[in-house]
């Protein structure tokens, strides 16, 4: 290169704008005096976000786990709650085979196991599972084929986060079809025992992300999430901080404070044996002094006592540090902190149920695919088939209480009752709606198949025509001379 050209690009370095640095604003308002709109120096300016991707550093987010339940609350109470009420069988299914289905449940502890892929996805922004099919070892990097799964032989889940274990291939799936299109095709998995699993197809793959990522920064992170961790990072350290210095004041609130004439030349002028002796003098004051205890001290000396006792504000610092946090993590305070509703005639059932839409949402968004996922594998492990209409349900998180409960069945009933009556439903339809409220409202399951069955197509006018004895009969069949009593008319006619 020509000394020309090293001028020209030495020139084009010094030109490129550096696009970190803060820059003023350029808008039409100026107040020169205040310092404040065009051509003024504002704090706000300085002000930057610089691009950390805290999710890659491993060995800081284990330490924040392992140390801070503050954010091990963050981590598994989502994940929890996403859960624990599990999910039921919808279709035509048997008691039998679903006793079938959950033992296969409970055989492969698959609610745990997907609870820790959920868990550490959002711990480490990714984390996968890998479907265990006996007699598939040798299958792992073809296409899963529901028809290979024998009866008995889905074994679980095998839980690995995106740092230990499983690496994405650069190979993307391209089927518009396929769920997965646009992410890893497939994946190399190292086991505990050392052994490498090169090449896995993604459908063996349970994929468990943290937060979403926009699309570029998904692909610098290998097609993973973020971490809850690094999306409320600031707000731990100053929650733990303000704690912190919380708990420091205490230590500091009552400090004994003792004058001592020419401390200074103490220190400057005499002998370091003449040191040793005052640092043994204080020693042995420490060792004397307690709560409980005296202090000695020379004739002359002064002793004072500072008591700080003003620690009324601190609470609502500690409460707003709190408040972020838990608006950061979005979970509530009264989960996150296990504390209960401050205010006054403060309930937080509004929160919760904030909280529980929010997570009713990732049930659908996250749980329902790795379920719909897992649900044909285990179907054929505990029947060898796949039912028609084989479907899932999430069971509500709010649970009311008893006299809800009671209010909730009381409205319901009324509802199809009024439609019974304005023959909406017959009443073999009628006690078929009643039945199902029976797991919600703990009556009406005394109500048979047989019943249901047996007045299928019966109305209202048809139960009420039995009890009236004019009904069926018109005004031409009577006597007109009256000689019939209402009690002599053949109770057939009301047939």
């Amino acid at each position: 290169m020509s000394r020309r050209n090293k001028r020209r690009v030495s020139r084009a370095a010094d030109e490129k704008p550096n696009t970190m640095q803060a820059s003023q604003v350029m808008d039409a308002f100026s107040n020169p005096l205040f310092r404040l709109g065009y051509g003024s120096q504002s704090p706000m300016e300085a002000t930057e976000y610089p691009l950390t991707r805290l999710s890659d550093n491993y060995a800081l987010l284990n330490s924040l786990y392992r140390d801070n339940w503050v954010v091990q609350n963050v981590v598994g109470i989502i994940p929890d709650d996403m859960t624990k009420n599990w999910f039921t069988l919808t279709g035509a299914i048997s008691p039998e085979h679903l006793a079938e289905f959950d033992r296969v449940q409970r055989m492969t502890q698959i609610q745990d196991r997907v609870n820790a892929g959920l868990r550490w996805g959002r711990l480490y922004g990714g984390a996968a599972g890998l479907i265990l099919i006996r007699g598939h070892e040798t299958l792992m990097d073809q296409p899963l084929d529901l028809e290979t799964i024998m009866p008995g032989t889905f074994a679980g889940l095998y839980i690995l986060d995106r740092w230990c274990g499983i690496v994405p291939d650069v190979e993307l799936v391209t089927d518009i079809g396929d769920p997965e299109f646009g992410l890893p095709a497939y994946y190399s998995i190292t086991l505990e025992n050392g052994d490498t699993l090169t090449r896995v197809h993604h459908s063996r793959i349970i994929r468990f992300l943290g937060r979403e990522l926009p699309y570029l920064e998904k692909i610098a992170a290998m097609y993973w999430g973020e971490s809850e961790v690094e999306a409320i990072y600031k707000d731990i350290v100053k929650h733990d901080n303000v704690s912190a210095n919380m708990a420091a004041l205490t230590f500091r609130a009552n400090v004994d404070r003792m004058e001592v004439a020419n401390l200074d030349q103490l220190f400057s002028i005499t002998s370091g044996q003449q040191q040793q002796r005052f640092w043994n003098v204080m020693q042995a004051q420490s060792a004397v002094k307690n709560n409980f205890g005296i202090q000695l001290v020379n004739k002359g000396d002064t002793m004072t006592n500072t008591q700080f006792a003003q620690f009324s504000g601190l609470s609502d610092v500690y409460d707003s540090m709190c408040l972020d946090l838990a608006g950061a993590s979005r979970i509530p305070v009264t989960k996150l902190f296990g504390r209960s509703p401050a205010g006054m005639n403060a309930t937080g059932e509004s929160d919760l149920q904030n909280y529980y839409d929010y997570v009713d949402t990732l049930r659908e968004k996250s749980l329902r695919p790795i379920l719909y996922k897992l649900l044909p594998i285990m179907a054929m492990s505990a029947w060898g088939m796949i039912p028609e209409g084989l479907d899932i349900a999430f069971p509500p998180l709010w649970t009311p209480t008893a006299k809800e409960v009671a209010e909730i069945a009381k409205a319901k009933a009324e509802t199809i009752t009024m439609a019974y009556r304005d023959e909406l439903l017959d009443q073999g339809s009628a006690q078929k709606e009643l039945k199902k409220l029976a797991d919600e409202t703990g009556i009406f399951d005394s109500i048979t198949d047989e019943q249901i069955k047996a007045n299928a197509g019966r109305t209202y006018q048809d139960a009420t025509a039995l009890r009236d004895p004019l009904a069926g009969i018109s005004f031409s069949q009577l006597p007109a001379d009256n000689e019939v009593e209402y009690g002599e008319i053949d109770s057939t006619a009301a047939e």
